[in-house]
């Protein structure tokens, strides 16, 4: 993929993310600068997911860790364990906010 159809993608990502937020009235904060989203919750923790464009890599940074995910086969699937984006943010976005947020 080229850098246009991965940041095309990852803007996609970021609504999708926040959509699910507001749909699932989770408390919290979603802000995104540039390439990244910070979402804050009520208790002052924090998920940081970040594209990366030049490795066209996704991160989630939050408290369980860093996580980095490539595109393969139609998902984003975590170099470290094989975990899939989606399931792993949500289970990030469940602990800080103790509210579930499927995707």
């Amino acid at each position: 993929m080229n850098e246009s159809q991965f940041l095309d993608l990852s803007d996609a990502i970021f609504k999708r993310i926040e959509s699910a937020i507001d749909d699932h009235a989770i408390d919290a904060d979603g802000l995104i600068s540039g390439n990244v989203m910070e979402l804050e919750f009520a208790d002052g923790g924090k998920i940081i997911i970040n594209r990366h464009t030049a490795n066209q890599e996704l991160w989630i940074a939050a408290k369980s860790g860093g996580y980095h995910f490539s595109h393969q086969a139609g998902q984003w699937i975590a170099s470290r364990d094989g975990a899939e984006f989606f399931q792993t943010l949500s289970t990030a976005i469940e602990t800080a906010s103790g509210q579930p947020c499927p995707f």
